[in-house]
């Protein structure tokens, strides 16, 4: 069976390993303006934050959308 969620099966620490590799966390807190980004990020507490925090989780998954197709299952 087929899920038509694109989040299926994506874990929430993937999705901010790729969104830091491909904008990085500078960017990264200005596109989605949480302190977990802006002030001494890491995966540890972005992912601590994203996990109680559904507004900001579902502005980031959000942006993991919309990031190209190409290279998607890569690290």
């Amino acid at each position: 069976m087929n899920s038509k969620d694109p989040m299926h099966g994506v874990t929430l620490q993937k999705v901010l390993e790729r969104l830091v590799a491909h904008y990085g966390w500078d960017e990264l807190g200005r596109l989605v303006n949480i302190r977990c980004f802006n002030f001494d990020p890491s995966i540890s507490s972005s992912l601590a934050f994203l996990r109680r925090t559904p507004w900001a989780r579902k502005k980031v998954e959000r942006l993991y959308l919309y990031l190209p197709k190409e290279g998607m299952n890569q690290k």
